[in-house]
């Protein structure tokens, strides 16, 4: 389905949810080995919580921040050609005195921190370079250390687009050849047939001891047997598989075997496209997984979706279950758990035991014991809208928290409160709402069309949450739009040609009684249906569980001339960075702008104009005795395409 690229007016603003998805210092998860607190050794930092002990950079001297280098890879496409359109969304690494990246051609640059100079790159030279639902990108590359000294003793290691898992000497860029096949392995194995472009990991792979754990994206809403959800380990030397983890239920697993009586890989299970974290001293793999497909209809799960939408703890070591927590259940909305879990432990919360932050796109954040799984605060099953499409079976309840409540409105979404743009659209948007079932954030999809807001977008997508330890202050930002999903019996939808036009997405679910159509829920201006801020950032005290600031996030720059710029907040897709410094970092929004925020009142103490969107998480590190703060600016469907890896810092 072809997207416009270059937005001009505030209708582009429908198109955004197509294009997704007290003081302390001595209780953090541990460190990466050897890596030092100057280091950015892995996607979210040492501990997953985004933050970074470096104050260098504060909020007196921030406005001083100056580019010091830029690096542009040119592997940029407007979808136009060769590739599909791109979207550069990854977070550097800064480890071994190198920084690394990976672009949205599957590319690996190693770079000099204090200049951006290149000193190696590889090119894994992408065969599956277009078609599919989403854009080309890759969000990171990991890193790991051996004892021994010599060739490919330090390894970069990462997934592509041709679901391919691959290691590189961290020194040289060159494969390691005793890994895999001359450096790489095939993740397609001992799965079902597909086409190239159904599977692929987009996130980094976790490193724990001398193992990569990987998962992998599957396009949503195709079909029932779609490719497996599995999460698989591999011998970080040699490549061999160390061990596999099916997310489907033992249970599952002895009713559905195939004809040999294998009941390894099942299709159609929940995947786990979102970066996942470990726990070393617990030695847990924790993993945010998705739906079973198809997303918006579960009548013929038959319980494949025991483990969808939720957070698992595995065994490092074995891949072998430990606990799991279930933030939607029979999730039938696309709610699956975006975010990577969030590692922190703080005193005077949750009785000070190690913990889990895990946003959802429900707009809930879970605060879950890491040993147990258990919610350190109250979690509780509200019934909600039942009356699903024939053959349905939906649950009578979901889980809401209370500590803290729900970041994101949950109530009915009605004639009195939609807007559009300062009344602009507001008649429109309440003849649309008078058409569709509307009933709160559980709505079932219906056949006459049912409103989901939060959309399928969030709330929390994959930029997750940043906590500040010391503070004990979490940041959170969050998309504000609604979607209307409409399932179509069987013979209707097939009887039909159906050609997804934008704003139209269309779903052929096979293997079940329904197809499905999605679309946004917007005003005759193009504008989103719901109350504004339709972006937000917001700061919660996790002590208390409330909120100590709200502010919306971004402006209609970018997507309406001039004069018509106002700070409603937008859409956004990406994370924060919070640091010692009392600031917190974000680009994320459809205006080109990365912004810092003072930590504690909320105030925009400093933006820099980009020359793309940054939808990506920040970074920072020191060398040298200077602090460096990187962003990615490379655009995500909603702004021009782009390619620029940009590190500021202070006046040298």
């Amino acid at each position: 389905m072809k997207k416009p690229r270059s937005p001009a007016s505030l209708a582009c603003l429908a198109l955004i949810y197509v294009l997704l998805s007290g003081c302390w210092a001595n209780n953090n998860p541990e460190p990466l080995p050897d890596v030092a607190d100057t280091d950015w050794p892995a996607y979210g930092g040492s501990g997953t919580d985004r933050f970074s002990p470096l104050s260098e950079i504060n909020v007196d001297t921030v406005k001083e921040l100056e580019i010091a280098w830029r690096h542009d890879s040119g592997d940029v496409s407007t979808g136009e050609g060769e590739w599909s359109f791109t979207s550069l969304q990854v977070t550097p690494i800064a480890v071994n005195n190198a920084l690394y990246y990976c672009t949205p051609f599957g590319r690996v640059f190693a770079l000099d921190p204090q200049t951006g100079e290149e000193r190696w790159v590889f090119d894994p030279q992408i065969k599956n370079t277009s078609g599919g639902y989403y854009p080309a990108l890759c969000r990171g590359v990991s890193y790991w250390e051996g004892s021994s000294q010599g060739s490919c003793s330090k390894r970069i290691v990462y997934g592509t687009r041709d679901a391919e898992l691959i290691a590189l000497d961290a020194d040289t860029g060159l494969p390691c050849q005793d890994f895999g096949d001359s450096g790489r392995v095939a993740l397609r194995e001992q799965l079902s047939e597909h086409d190239s472009w159904e599977y692929y990991p987009t996130s980094p792979p976790v490193i724990v001891d001398d193992k990569a754990v990987i998962g992998a994206l599957v396009v949503d809403n195709l079909r029932t047997d779609a490719p497996s959800g599995v999460v698989r380990a591999f011998d970080i030397r040699s490549g061999k598989l160390a061990w596999a983890w099916d997310p489907v239920s033992e249970d599952y697993k002895a009713r559905h075997r195939d004809e040999n009586g294998n009941t390894r890989y099942h299709q159609g299970s929940p995947n786990v496209w979102a970066p996942m974290s470990v726990d070393r001293k617990l030695n847990l793999v924790l993993v945010p997984t998705g739906n079973p497909s198809p997303d918006l209809y579960g009548g013929e799960r038959d319980g494949i979706d025991e483990y969808g939408s939720s957070v698992v703890a595995l065994d490092a070591s074995t891949g072998s279950y430990r606990w799991h927590f279930q933030t939607v259940h029979h999730d039938v909305w696309d709610f699956d758990v975006a975010a990577q879990p969030t590692l922190f432990q703080i005193p005077g919360v949750g009785q000070g035991r190690p913990a889990i932050a895990q946003g959802t796109k429900t707009g809930m954040v879970f605060l879950l014991d890491r040993e147990t799984g258990k919610p350190l605060y109250p979690v509780e099953e509200k019934p909600v809208p039942q009356n699903g499409v024939p053959g349905e079976k939906l649950s009578p309840t979901q889980p809401f928290t209370t500590h803290p409540k729900p970041l994101h409105f949950t109530g009915v979404l009605d004639e009195d409160n939609v807007e559009g743009l300062f009344g602009f659209g507001k008649r429109a948007c309440q003849k649309l709402i008078r058409q569709y079932r509307s009933e709160g954030i559980f709505t079932p999809p219906s056949l006459e069309g049912s409103v989901l807001y939060p959309a399928n977008i969030g709330g929390i997508n994959w930029g997750s949450v940043a906590i500040n330890p010391e503070a004990g202050l979490m940041f959170v930002n969050q998309m504000h739009f609604a979607t209307v999903v409409k399932l179509i019996p069987r013979d209707e939808y097939d009887a039909e040609p159906r050609d997804g036009v934008y704003p139209l997405e269309y779903f052929p679910m096979k293997g079940t009684a329904y197809g499905a159509l999605r679309t946004p829920l917007v005003s005759n201006w193009g504008t989103p249906c719901v109350p504004k801020p339709w972006g937000s950032f917001t700061a919660v005290d996790l002590k208390t569980g409330d909120i100590k600031w709200q502010v919306p996030l971004g402006t209609t720059r970018d997507l309406a001339p001039f004069p018509f710029w106002f700070n409603t907040g937008v859409p956004n897709a990406g994370g924060s960075l919070a640091t010692a410094g009392g600031l917190v970092f974000i680009g994320a929004t459809t205006d080109r702008y990365l912004r810092a925020f003072d930590q504690h009142t909320g105030d925009e103490v400093w933006r820099q104009r980009l020359p793309f969107t940054a939808n990506a998480t920040p970074m920072t590190y020191s060398i040298g005795g200077r602090q460096y703060l990187v962003v990615a600016a490379g655009g995500h469907g909603w702004s021009e395409p782009g390619d620029a890896l940009i590190a500021f810092a202070l006046p040298d």
